[in-house]
């Protein structure tokens, strides 16, 4: 049987939220196929299966477990943020020659780089929101920023998730503040157009025998945007599979996940977020390690879509 790493945790705020994907993805996997090893990512070790217990050697990628040495064979990344989703992490396994569940480590990198990700993009049909990058120890002025990008606008980390230190920010005289936070989270900070509509999110998957754009989600936040308060505590935002969109909207939302998907040149499962303005679809960010809680937005269009989660994660593993 393969043995299977399932790596969770990271460096980044988004640590609890890998901790609970990772939950799920090893009650989900098929114990029929693989010998799944927990394995905790922190800075002071990776460790199987908490920080109490073995150290992963990282010359061979493997524990030594009652005597014996076992090596993994595959390892399925639920690291939100760095090192999971960043590329560091699979550039590790691409080193070892270890097949993993994510994107390659330069498309990786590249996804998370929130502004570098839109600038690949712009090849694309796709509309994008006005952005401006802001790197910490940089002079910026705000009055040319808020004049490009408009009044009201968010101020993210430009590499982060799960809207931590995100900021939509209404008055000239928030924005400073907003700045701060965000730089909190990241050296590099985007401020984005604020686009008023209705925000969806589509999942896809391909692999060699298996190829799906998945349904799309309609997110409706209780808070004024799907902030990670919205989107990990329970009744704070409603998410509607299928959207409430029209037939045309969705079929050119799921036409171009897919395109985004193949023209950066992505791997295993990924989520889409797009914002529609007047029938305008608007591409937001793409998600290469989305949450996987049974709660969360890929799970629930698997399965409306009328596929097993433990399915899902076999094509991954066993059809790169």
């Amino acid at each position: 049987m393969i043995n299977v790493a399932v790596m969770y945790g990271g460096y980044s705020s988004e640590y609890e939220i890998s901790v609970k994907s990772s939950k799920q993805i090893v009650q989900w996997l098929d114990k029929s196929k693989y010998n799944v090893y927990p394995v905790l990512v922190r800075h002071d070790g990776w460790f199987y299966p908490d920080q109490k217990g073995i150290e992963v050697d990282k010359s061979y990628f493997g524990i030594e477990l009652e005597g014996k040495k076992i090596k993994f064979d595959y390892a399925y990344i639920i690291i939100h943020g760095t090192p999971g989703e960043n590329g560091l992490l699979p550039g590790y396994l691409e080193m070892m020659n270890i097949p993993h569940s994510t994107c390659p480590s330069l498309v990786s990198a590249l996804t998370f780089n929130k502004y570098f990700c839109k600038l690949a993009l712009r090849d694309l049909p796709i509309n994008l929101a006005k952005s401006v990058l802001v790197r910490k120890n940089e002079k910026y002025d705000k009055t040319t920023i808020l004049r490009h990008v408009g009044i009201p606008c968010f101020v993210k980390p430009n590499n982060g998730g799960s809207s931590c230190g995100t900021s939509k920010v209404k008055k000239m005289e928030d924005f400073d503040a907003a700045i701060e936070l965000a730089f909190k989270e990241d050296n590099e900070v985007i401020i984005e157009e604020f686009i008023q509509g209705t925000e969806i999110s589509c999942g896809v998957v391909k692999t060699k025998t298996f190829s799906s754009v998945l349904p799309i989600t309609e997110i409706v936040p209780k808070n004024e945007f799907f902030d990670y308060e919205a989107k990990y505590t329970a009744g704070m935002s409603e998410e509607i599979t299928p959207a409430r969109i029209s037939k045309n909207m969705y079929e050119l939302c799921q036409q171009y996940t897919s395109q985004i998907y193949d023209f950066l040149g992505c791997q295993g499962i990924v989520r889409v977020d797009y914002i529609i303005r007047n029938e305008m679809l608007y591409f937001l960010e793409i998600n290469t390690v989305p949450g996987m809680s049974e709660a969360s937005i890929v799970p629930q269009q698997a399965r409306y879509f009328g596929v097993s989660m433990t399915d899902l994660l076999t094509h991954v593993i066993e059809n790169r």
